[in-house]
C-alpha cells in the first residue's frame, strides 16, 4: 500500500496549458480522502505551487526548487532547504552576462529576471488566469547582479539558463559545468509550452538547464519528508516527465514516467502513463486506486 505520492507539475500534472483538469483534481482528491499524502514536486518557487496544491487538496507539504525546500503549508515555514548561497549566484550570473545568455534566478517566492521571455513568458501568461494572490511573482530588473548584491536575507532556489539556439546553449552549458560546487541540470530536449494572447495561442520553444546547489534533488527532499512522515521507501509513489524527476522515480517504491518523458526518463520508470495532454496522472492514480486503499 503507498501512503505518499508525489507529483510533479510541469508536463506532469498540469496541461500544456498550464491548467490541472478537472479529472486530474477529483482523482487526487479522492486518494487523500482515504488518508493519502500527496504532495507537489516542482522547479517553481513556493508561492507558484501553493495555488496548484490547495486546488487538489494537497495543502500540508509542497517541495520547490527541483527539491531545495520542504515546505509546510500550515505552519507557513521552511523545514528543510538547500538553498544556493548569494556568492554562487552572482558567479552563475557573471557567466551568463558574459555570455549574453537569458536567465533567471529563483527564491522562494519570486523569480528574478530582465525580460519576459522563456520560461517566464509562460508563467507571465498562466498569471492572466490566476487572481493576484495567486500569480508566480516575475520581477523585472535592470541589472541582475547589482539587484543581487543589494538583497539582503533572500533565499535562492535554483538559476534557470535558456536559449533556443542549441550551438550556444550548449557552448553555455559546458562552462558551467566548470564549476564544481553547482549541479548543472541536464536536459538534452527542448521546452515546449502553449502561451496564449487573447483568442491566439503560440508555442514557445526553447533549450534550457536549471542550476541548483551541490545534491538537491527533489529524491532527497522527498526522503526528508518520508523520513519526518514515518512513511517507507516502499510505500512511496512517484510521478514525472522530465531528468529533474529521475531520482525520484528511480528511488521511490514505484516510478511512473509520463508518456511525453524522454526515453532518458522512462528508463527508470516501472511503468508509463498517458501523456499529460491525457491526462496520465488521472489514468495512472485510477488504475492503482486499489493500492492506496
Amino acid at each position: 500500500m503507498y501512503k505518499l505520492v508525489a507529483i510533479d507539475l510541469d508536463g506532469t500534472l498540469l496541461n500544456s496549458y498550464g491548467d490541472i483538469t478537472k479529472r486530474n483534481e477529483n482523482i487526487i482528491k479522492e486518494i487523500i480522502s482515504n488518508g493519502i499524502e500527496v504532495v507537489l514536486t516542482s522547479g517553481r518557487t513556493n508561492s507558484a505551487i501553493e495555488n496548484f496544491a490547495l486546488q487538489i487538496g494537497a495543502d500540508r507539504y509542497l517541495i520547490s526548487g527541483n527539491g531545495a525546500v520542504v515546505y509546510d503549508l500550515h505552519d507557513r515555514k521552511t523545514i528543510y532547504n538547500k538553498y544556493l548561497s548569494k556568492e554562487k549566484v552572482l558567479l552563475i550570473s557573471k557567466i551568463c552576462e558574459e555570455n549574453t545568455v537569458y536567465y533567471n534566478i529563483y527564491t522562494e517566492h519570486s523569480i528574478i529576471t530582465k525580460s519576459l521571455n522563456f520560461n517566464t513568458l509562460y508563467y507571465h501568461s498562466e498569471n492572466k488566469k490566476k487572481a493576484e494572490s495567486q500569480r508566480t511573482q516575475i520581477n523585472i530588473v535592470e541589472n541582475i547582479p547589482k539587484y543581487i548584491e543589494k538583497m539582503e536575507n533572500s533565499n535562492f532556489l535554483k538559476i534557470t539558463v535558456c536559449d533556443k539556439d542549441k550551438t550556444i546553449f550548449n557552448g553555455i552549458l559546458t562552462k558551467l559545468k566548470e564549476n564544481k560546487q553547482v549541479d548543472v541540470l541536464e536536459v538534452s530536449h527542448m521546452s515546449r509550452k502553449i502561451v496564449q494572447f487573447g483568442t491566439e495561442e503560440e508555442l514557445i520553444e526553447y533549450y534550457y538547464t536549471e542550476i541548483t546547489n551541490k545534491n538537491v534533488n527533489k529524491w532527497n527532499a522527498l526522503k526528508f519528508l518520508a523520513d519526518k512522515l514515518k512513511i517507507k521507501q516502499e510505500e512511496i509513489m512517484a510521478i514525472g516527465d522530465n531528468v529533474n524527476d529521475i531520482e525520484m522515480i528511480k528511488n521511490a517504491g514505484y516510478g511512473i514516467a509520463m508518456g511525453n518523458s524522454s526515453p532518458q526518463v522512462k528508463k527508470y520508470a516501472k511503468e508509463v502513463t498517458l501523456t499529460n495532454d491525457e491526462e496520465g496522472v488521472a489514468e495512472i492514480l485510477k488504475r492503482h486506486l486499489n493500492d492506496f486503499i
